[in-house]
């Protein structure tokens, strides 16, 4: 049996109304400019991907244009030691600049942000090159194609002085909308099969909306959000490479809805632990779907983390059964760094394990080299790939990902180019 995603009508009418303050963002332009990722794959401290689940709100959050820590409403993580969150950028002229905040109340916390991905890939990267089953995100080739257009707001709840809320919306549109939509669902509900496909393989999708309490150690967050299965992501800035691994696409999840308790039960370890309607659903149940998000991550050592998340119960679209995921992620010293991922899905009747390898080399601070090695089975078949690629940073908002990707199966081999371009904002 093939891992297939439910199939998406491209040709689907409808129209959804979004609407979007945009004056707030470009006031935040007007006092800052745009102020993004730098090296947005590689954490502050050296690792690549050492902190994949917060880097990307924590480096987005510098374009919010604050001055000092009491006016303004980025994270103390992204602020130097005068809480000014623009660096030597833009000095401490920015505060003043920005006056009271984004929504005119001082410190409203509410951070905007943002990025648009467009790349091109001259081949498919099929899952079974006999078959030609095209199980990708890049599954439009030898074309130009605008993958995401990403708009979020947040405002992050801060627990370390007694009870905060927060909250998170995510909006979307591009080519990869269909696998992000919450195609768990049954047709016609949330953002699945319910006009938001524009046709040509574009469309809409909301894969976060979640309120979020803090107090001390614990955060709990209720709504749709995104998995903690898995290593890659469904955020274009948060992965390395242009193409994702056959793993994260086939036995994965992407998102849930439900509600997610973290605890930090000690300075190098974290439980997680909640309910959700099974896999990739947005607001509704499909069947039964009932099932258990949870694990830990915690240090192995020094330089090496190490994180178990578990599903289990019923999936919804995918059925009853169990799956994990496994990341250990060492850092080697000498600007390399060494991902090793292992996924295992027992569901009814799908059956699957994978085996990814990540090594990545920081040649300078605007180029960074990489390979991931994939083996992933399915029902007695597998399937092999190898990928290489640089991330080249010329400007600190913009970041190319050339690669080449060479896949086997058994039947057949076939290489893939891609490259794709990043802006943030």
């Amino acid at each position: 049996m093939t891992a297939e995603r439910p199939v998406m009508d491209d040709d689907r009418e409808g129209e959804v109304m979004v609407k979007k303050s945009w004056m707030s963002i470009l006031s935040r332009f007007a006092c800052c400019g745009i102020v993004a990722v730098s090296g947005a794959a590689q954490g502050s401290d050296g690792q690549i991907f050492a902190t994949s689940g917060l880097l990307l709100t924590d480096q987005l959050a510098e374009m919010s244009a604050c001055g000092d820590a009491a006016s303004c409403s980025a994270p103390s993580s992204v602020c130097d030691t005068d809480g000014n969150a623009c660096g030597d950028l833009l000095g401490d002229g920015c505060g003043d600049a920005c006056g009271e905040g984004l929504f005119g109340g001082s410190g409203s916390g509410i951070e905007i942000g943002g990025w648009v991905q467009g790349g091109y890939h001259n081949k498919n990267t099929p899952l079974s090159i006999a078959r030609n089953d095209n199980l990708s995100f890049n599954d439009r080739p030898d074309s130009f194609n605008m993958h995401q257009i990403w708009l979020y707001a947040e405002k992050a709840a801060d627990g370390s002085n007694g009870m905060d809320w927060g909250f998170r919306a995510d909006l979307m549109y591009g080519t990869d909308a269909a696998a992000t939509q919450a195609f768990g669902n049954n047709p016609g509900t949330w953002d699945f099969d319910n006009g938001w496909d524009r046709g040509d393989g574009y469309g809409w999708a909301m894969p976060q909306l979640y309120a979020e309490v803090a107090s001390g150690d614990w955060s709990i967050i209720g709504g749709h959000f995104y998995t903690l299965v898995g290593y890659e992501v469904v955020t274009a800035p948060d992965n390395f490479f242009y193409s994702h691994a056959w793993t994260m696409f086939n036995s994965e999840p992407f998102t849930h809805t439900g509600v997610l308790a973290t605890y930090s039960a000690a300075d190098d370890v974290t439980l997680y632990g909640g309910w959700t309607a099974g896999w990739d659903t947005g607001f509704d149940q499909l069947g039964g779907g009932s099932s258990f998000l949870g694990g830990a991550s915690f240090q192995l050592s020094e330089d090496s983390t190490a994180t178990y998340i578990t599903t289990i119960g019923d999936f919804g679209w995918r059925g009853e059964g169990y799956s994990h995921s496994i990341v250990i992620d060492t850092d080697m010293g000498d600007g390399w760094n060494h991902v090793m991922q292992s996924d295992v899905v027992r569901a009814d009747d799908y059956d699957t394990v994978g085996i990814n390898n990540y090594l990545f080399y920081t040649v300078s601070d605007t180029v960074k080299a990489g390979t991931r090695m994939e083996w992933w089975k399915a029902d007695g078949e597998s399937f092999n790939a190898a990928t290489v690629g640089v991330n080249v940073t010329p400007m600190d908002n913009l970041i190319l990902r050339p690669e080449v990707r060479y896949n086997w199966d058994g039947n057949e081999d076939i290489t893939v180019f891609g490259i794709d371009a990043i802006v943030t904002f």
